[in-house]
């Protein structure tokens, strides 16, 4: 399963296969289990679905290292659109962006004043706004920036990765500020001098964060932890340890991915733990969806399938 990795995190960095792989019918119809479309109207009706089953959602419009001002701006004004519609639909939904979506590789004062638009618009709805993490060249300045927004504002998070060697210093330095955290294990092809190469390292590793987000201090800062896997015995492990700790179902949240594990999603909702639906859309999906089979590569199988599909 490591060379299996590997191999689709490659993938996902490949100029060639971005632009040809989409192209291929049976590529855009297995990518159709992990997003219900392209535009953001596609989410935001599989949002109002899954509200019905009392689990909020959490929208992000694909894409990353936007090299042009101009087009982060426009990037910005349409979450800040989806933001209004959310809002006139009522749904219980917030948004997550990719710094690098809003100009970070162009001018840092940009990004962050197009950061601070969303979520001050978040703001007047109660909201959060989510800043994703991506490579780990850009972690220092995510979190420089996430910093500066959650001074102003405090409906603000940020996700963490726990193959990081450096996540359980960042959480430390991050705890006390509240704002939110969301941890995932991560999805990029990190060299092993600063990520854990192996699997069993980062899931014990992403438990130990799991229980600090959760202790005591954490939560007597305000911290909103999300928990950003698919693993069970991760979910199981967090449940137990939240139980033996005394800590409320509904003082953490679960987020997974919009179309796997729906049945799990259901039920760990119908227990009364807080679930969230991660709900990707846009037209720049293939390097987003190599990811997600790199974290699960049993998945892959699910693509040879749709090859012999009628």
């Amino acid at each position: 399963m490591g060379m299996m990795r590997s191999v689709l995190l490659a993938g996902s960095e490949s100029r060639w296969l971005r632009h040809q792989a989409p192209r291929l019918g049976f590529v855009k119809k297995a990518v159709s289990r992990f997003m219900p479309g392209e535009q953001a109207t596609d989410a935001l009706n599989a949002a109002a679905a899954l509200r019905q089953h009392d689990i909020a959602t959490l929208l992000t419009y694909l894409g990353e290292n936007i090299a042009d001002i101009e087009e982060a701006a426009r990037v910005t004004q349409h979450y800040a659109d989806v933001l209004r519609r959310i809002r006139a639909t009522d749904l219980d939904s917030q948004i997550s962006v990719k710094l690098t979506q809003l100009g970070l590789d162009v001018d840092k004062d940009t990004c962050l004043a197009n950061l601070l638009t969303l979520v001050e618009s978040a703001s007047l709805q109660r909201r959060r706004v989510w800043i994703d993490m991506e490579q780990h060249t850009y972690v220092d300045v995510t979190l420089e920036l996430y910093r500066q927004a959650l001074a102003k504002l405090p409906n603000v998070g940020v996700c963490l990765q726990a193959y990081l060697y450096r996540t359980a210093s960042d959480l430390a330095s991050l705890i006390p500020l509240g704002g939110g955290i969301r941890l995932v294990k991560g999805a990029y092809r990190e060299s092993p001098s600063i990520a854990y190469p192996h699997k069993a390292d980062v899931d014990q590793n992403y438990l130990t964060l799991a229980k600090q987000m959760i202790a005591p201090e954490a939560r007597a800062a305000g911290l909103c932890a999300v928990f950003g896997t698919h693993d069970e015995r991760i979910i199981q492990a967090i449940q137990a340890h939240a139980s033996t700790a005394d800590v409320a179902r509904d003082a953490f949240e679960f987020a997974l991915l919009f179309g796997v594990q729906r049945t799990e999603q259901m039920q760990l909702a119908a227990q009364g733990y807080r679930v969230r639906v991660l709900i990707s859309y846009g037209e720049y999906w293939f390097p987003w969806y190599m990811r997600r089979l790199a974290e699960r590569p049993a998945n892959v199988w699910f693509v040879a399938r749709s090859l012999f599909a009628r």
